[in-house]
């Protein structure tokens, strides 16, 4: 089982194979509009920009599960990311990332590249790890999706290389993405 093994729905209820991104480096980012990490965004376009002629692409699939915090329609999402971001990358159907009912193209990925813990330098790591403690005091041993903006990094043979919680910098992110291209 691979990356390209996986359908997934587009914003429009349309379903394609991930095999139309072989030979690309994918990011893979599960998102909310409302979120603190939400204006990520800009810098995620701008990656985007940089290297999308180098064959990069961002893959992203809005989730409510974190918070309430991706609460409209597909249509309504993918509105606010152009008006607000001017993102131009796709943004698919919104899905579950954990959970009975989650993707099964997250579950593969998690199952792959599970947590390894926050980026304690950045301000909000603390606090993520108070709220999910108190929710689950095993949660850094569970390989779920901890909060909106994970990143998966994917290599251009569909290899899944990397997994970036929302508190890595998008430096170290764009690091990566450049080494593979």
């Amino acid at each position: 089982m691979g990356i390209y093994d996986f359908n997934v729905l587009k914003a429009d209820g349309e379903e394609i194979s991930l095999t139309e991104y072989k030979n690309k480096v994918i990011l893979i980012i599960n998102s909310a509009t409302e979120c603190g990490f939400t204006p990520q965004y800009d810098a995620l376009q701008d990656l985007y920009e940089k290297y999308s002629k180098e064959n990069f692409i961002i893959l992203d699939f809005p989730c409510n599960q974190f918070g309430n915090q991706a609460p409209g329609t597909n249509a309504e999402i993918a509105s606010f990311c152009d008006t607000k971001f001017g993102i131009k990358f796709p943004i698919f159907s919104k899905i579950d990332v954990n959970g009975d009912n989650a993707s099964p193209l997250y579950q593969y990925l998690k199952s792959v590249k599970g947590f390894k813990g926050f980026d304690a330098e950045h301000p909000l790591a603390a606090l993520l790890e108070s709220m999910l403690g108190r929710e689950n005091p095993n949660f850094a041993k569970e390989p779920d999706i901890k909060w909106n903006f994970t990143k998966f990094l994917i290599d251009r043979n569909g290899n899944v290389v990397e997994r970036f919680e929302p508190t890595t910098d998008l430096g170290v992110v764009e690091d990566k993405i450049r080494e593979l291209l």
